[in-house]
């Protein structure tokens, strides 16, 4: 991104993102970011859905693995219900 601009923390915390850099990424009112913080650096990254081929590309190589470490559906389902603690 060659895309550089400055902005100012309010006294409630609040950055406003600079609205060439709003619409060059397409972001809206309610748009979520991962913020990390280190230092003297903050990164902001913005959160947004993948779209449904990567989706099918993820769930592909999820599927890939779970099958090379010999695990069954059965186990994922029993894994997945213990992680939501619904077992």
């Amino acid at each position: 991104m060659n895309t550089l601009a400055t902005t100012r923390m309010s006294s409630k915390g609040q950055v406003v993102i600079p609205e060439e850099i709003r619409d060059k990424l397409g972001l809206t009112s309610g748009s979520q970011f991962i913020v990390l913080g280190e230092n003297d650096v903050i990164i902001m990254k913005a959160i947004t859905r993948p779209s449904m081929r990567d989706f099918d590309t993820l769930i592909k190589k999820a599927r890939l693995q779970a099958k090379s470490a010999g695990m069954t559906r059965a186990d994922v389902s029993k894994i997945v219900a213990e992680a939501r603690g619904t077992n």
